[in-house]
C-alpha cells in the first residue's frame, strides 16, 4: 500500500524543488524517523531512486541505528545528498545524564527546538527496561506527578519518541542490552495517538526495529475512547494508572477521572478481548491518602472481575508535592490485603532517588541551574 497520489505528487514536487535549488526552501526538513515503509518507498521512487533504496535507508536507521546520512555507504553519494536536503536525521543532544547507585540512568533530551525531555535506564538482574516519553509536558495535571506541574509544551513526533530508543543505546554498560520499553515518561501517550502508533509501528515492524510488541507497554491515566483504539490496533500491553478507589479521591488526584469516571474506566477494563494480555493497574501508594484497609479493600473488589495485575508504586517526592510516600509497612499490609483476594500484587521498588527520580524533576532541576 502506498500513500495516495496527491501525497506522491506532492513529495515529488517538493524534491525537486529543493534538489534544483540545493537549498532548504519552506519549512525545515522532516525527522526521517517519522517516515513508515510505504512513505519511504513513494519517496525514494519520486527521488528517481528504485525502490529497493527504502529497505536499505530503513536497515541504516533502525538494523544499524546510524544518525548520519554520510554513514550509509551502500548508498549513491548523490543520493545521500539529495536525503539531507529533504530529511533531518540528527542525534539529540544529552543535555544532561544522572547516574543512580543502583544502575538506573536519567537522560535529560534537548529537542531541536530547544525543549526537553526525560528517558530513563532501568536495569534489574532480569532485563533493563527504557522509559519513554511520549510529550514534553503534560496537559493530565495529576496531582501526584512532577511532569503535570510543566503543563503540555507540545506533542512529540514519532521520530522524537524511536530517537530516545537509539540515543539511550548509546549509554548503555558493556554488555547491556534493552529487553523492554515502557510508554510511561513525561506525557500522556494516548493523548497524542497518532504519533504514538505510528513509532509502536516503527518499533515493532520487522523493517524497522524489530522488537516484540510483548515488550512494550504503554501507560495512560484513562483515556477510555483511546484505550479501546489501542488495543484494537496493536499488540502491546496496557497499563492503567488507577492509584484512587473512590471517584472523590480520584477526581483529586486525577482530574481526568471527571471526564471517564471510575465505572466507566472499569468497564472498558472487563469488555476488552484482551487474549493473554493482562490488563496492570499502577497504584501509586501516598501515606495518609490513599492506603488505608478500606482502600485495599476497595481496590480488591474493583479488580475482582478483572484477570488484572496490580503494581503498587512507592512515591517519589518532589519538590512542592503535597504528598509523601506510604511507610513500606503500610505498602506490604496492603499488598497483603490483595493477595489474601487472590489479586497478583506487586511492590514496585523506587528507582534512582538519587538522581531526581520523580519524572520531570531533572529538567526542573537542570533549567535551575541554568538560571
Amino acid at each position: 500500500m502506498y500513500p495516495g497520489t496527491a501525497w506522491f505528487t506532492l513529495v515529488k514536487m517538493e524534491l525537486e524543488a529543493k534538489i534544483h535549488a540545493r537549498a532548504g526552501v519552506g519549512s525545515e526538513p522532516r525527522d526521517i524517523r517519522d517516515l513508515l515503509l510505504a512513505e519511504l518507498e513513494a519517496w525514494v521512487i519520486a527521488a528517481g531512486q528504485p525502490q529497493f533504496r527504502a529497505k536499505q535507508l530503513a536497515q541504516w536507521l533502525y538494523g544499524r541505528r546510524v544518525e548520519s546520512f554520510d554513514a550509509m555507504a551502500n548508498l549513491p553519494f548523490p543520493f545521500r545528498q539529495d536525503l539531507k536536503l529533504y530529511f533531518n536525521l540528527s542525534p539529540v543532544p544529552v543535555a544532561a545524564v544522572k547516574r543512580s547507585v543502583d544502575g538506573t540512568v536519567k537522560l535529560l533530551l534537548r529537542l531541536t527546538d530547544g525543549r526537553e525531555i526525560e528517558s530513563v535506564i532501568i536495569p534489574t538482574p532480569e532485563r533493563t527496561t527504557l522509559c519513554i516519553s511520549s510529550q514534553a509536558g503534560c496537559a493530565m495535571k495529576c496531582a501526584f506527578c512532577a511532569t503535570a506541574r510543566m503543563g503540555l509544551e507540545r506533542n512529540l513526533s514519532a521520530g522524537e519518541m524511536v530517537a530516545q530508543v537509539i540515543t539511550a543505546s548509546r549509554y548503555l554498560e558493556a554488555g547491556q542490552h534493552l529487553t523492554n520499553y515502557v510508554f510511561m515518561g513525561m506525557g500522556e501517550p494516548l493523548g497524542n495517538y497518532p504519533r504514538l502508533l505510528r513509532a509502536l509501528t516503527i518499533m515493532t515492524a520487522p523493517w524497522g526495529m524489530g522488537i516484540s510488541p510483548r515488550r512494550i507497554t504503554v501507560s495512560t491515566v484513562g483515556l477510555v475512547p483511546m484505550i479501546e483504539k489501542l488495543m484494537a490496533d496493536t499488540q502491546v500491553h496496557l497499563a492503567v494508572s488507577l492509584t484512587a478507589t473512590t471517584n472523590e479521591l480520584r477526581n483529586r488526584l486525577a482530574p481526568i477521572n471527571r471526564r471517564y469516571p471510575l465505572e466507566q474506566l472499569l468497564e472498558c477494563c472487563r469488555r476488552l478481548d484482551l487474549g493473554r494480555r493482562r490488563i496492570t493497574f499502577e497504584y501509586v501508594m501516598l501515606a495518609g491518602v490513599n492506603d488505608s484497609p478500606a482502600d485495599a479493600a476497595r481496590l480488591a473488589k474493583l479488580m475482582a472481575p478483572l484477570r488484572a495485575k496490580v503494581n503498587l508504586l512507592l512515591f517519589n517526592p518532589f519538590p512542592g508535592a503535597e504528598f509523601t510516600p506510604s511507610s513500606r509497612q503500610a505498602v506490604e499490609r496492603f499488598q497483603a490485603h490483595l493477595s489474601k483476594a487472590n489479586l497478583t500484587a506487586t511492590i514496585r521498588e523506587s528507582r534512582g532517588q538519587d538522581i531526581a527520580a520523580a519524572c520531570g524533576q531533572l529538567r526542573v532541576e537542570h533549567q535551575g541551574q541554568a538560571h
